[in-house]
């Protein structure tokens, strides 16, 4: 409980930090000790002498053990013949061979034992090394905080761009082959270790300027996206203020050939009106005295008709024109749209 206390604890401190540095760019990294481990000649040299040491003890406790398995069968064969001395004497040595026994084990494989403390004393001098690796890579490459993976430290999800198990392994093999080389090989080493370096340096460059272009791509192409999306928008508008004044228009357009249509009636019925009224004149004495002002006012009655019949059929031809113009206008912008609408589909095929 303790533990998980303290690993909560440091992880919010790390959370803190992180904040507090956001600005800089914080670098994490972190290390596989066993993975460290089975990659170091000296260690696995070592690793199998004491497992050799291991399998002896184990062996001294077999025949132990065995030796112990004999001296029970014996005595529960022969307890009915032994007296109470030799029965109790008997019990006695196995008990102490018992006990024997467990001292032995607890001494070779206890938590304290001869296995544990050789072990311990085979990995430190090799621990100490990984320490000494990794803090100067820490140091040359800026590393803020670097976890070992294999510890009580729980990591949830660790990225493989993040281990540097590897540069530790290899910083840990220069060491050792520099012991073993001349002046002249040591110059080839270093040559050789710089070109690694780079190389190293380079791979993190292009992975953090691959990173770079794709979120770029990704702005860029949602920009565009954007763009398309406001373009039809704005072209879907406008398609619906043409179809809305091209109804306003055919509405007004309906309208005044039924008001013109409404005015001939009127004419017509006026004109009859007047020839009824002319009739019933004739019939009169004084509409034969005043013939010639009958006649005079007929003549200008009809031409008045014929001027606004005249008009009125321009005006239809008028407003005919322009309803076929406005037709043909929505024939032709709906045929551009088709068009347009037929090459942006065919364009993600190409």
């Amino acid at each position: 409980m303790r533990k998980h206390f303290l690993v909560l604890i440091f992880l919010i401190t790390v959370s803190f930090t992180v904040e507090a540095q956001n600005a800089r760019g914080i670098r994490i990294g972190y290390i596989d000790m066993e993975y460290i481990l089975q990659n170091v000649p000296e260690y696995i040299e070592a690793k199998n002498q004491l497992e050799l040491k291991a399998q002896k003890w184990k062996q001294e406790m077999e025949v132990k053990k065995n030796d112990i398995t004999k001296l029970q069968e014996s005595l529960k064969t022969e307890r009915v013949l032994l007296t109470k001395e030799l029965l109790e004497e008997r019990e006695e040595e196995i008990t102490f061979l018992e006990t024997e026994l467990s001292d032995f084990q607890q001494k070779r494989f206890g938590a304290t034992g001869d296995l544990m403390v050789q072990k311990s004393v085979l990995v430190k001098p090799i621990q100490d090394q990984i320490f000494t690796a990794v803090q100067d890579i820490a140091e040359i490459k800026k590393y803020d905080f670097i976890f070992d993976k294999s510890s009580d430290l729980t990591m949830l999800f660790a990225a493989k761009r993040h281990d540097i198990s590897d540069q530790v392994i290899r910083s840990l093999t220069r060491a050792s082959k520099r012991n073993q080389l001349s002046k002249k090989e040591l110059k080839e080493e270093a040559i050789k270790e710089y070109q690694e370096d780079v190389q190293d340096q380079n791979s993190t460059l292009a992975e953090r300027q691959k990173k770079i272009d794709e979120k770029k791509a990704a702005r860029d192409k949602l920009v565009e996206d954007r763009k398309a999306a406001a373009e039809e928008k704005k072209a879907a508008t406008a398609a619906k203020r043409k179809q809305l004044q091209d109804d306003k228009e055919a509405k007004k357009n309906a309208t005044t050939i039924a008001t013109e249509e409404k005015g001939k009636n009127t004419t017509a019925d006026g004109a009859q009106a007047d020839s009824t009224q002319t009739a019933k004149l004739k019939t009169t004495p004084s509409a034969v005295n005043n013939d010639s002002i009958a006649m005079a006012k007929e003549a200008g009655r009809k031409a008045t008709a014929d001027a606004k019949a005249k008009t009125l059929e321009e005006r239809k031809k008028a407003l005919a024109d322009k309803k076929a113009k406005a037709i043909a206008d929505r024939e032709a912008a709906k045929k551009i749209k088709e068009e347009k609408a037929k090459g942006e589909a065919i364009k993600p095929e190409e």
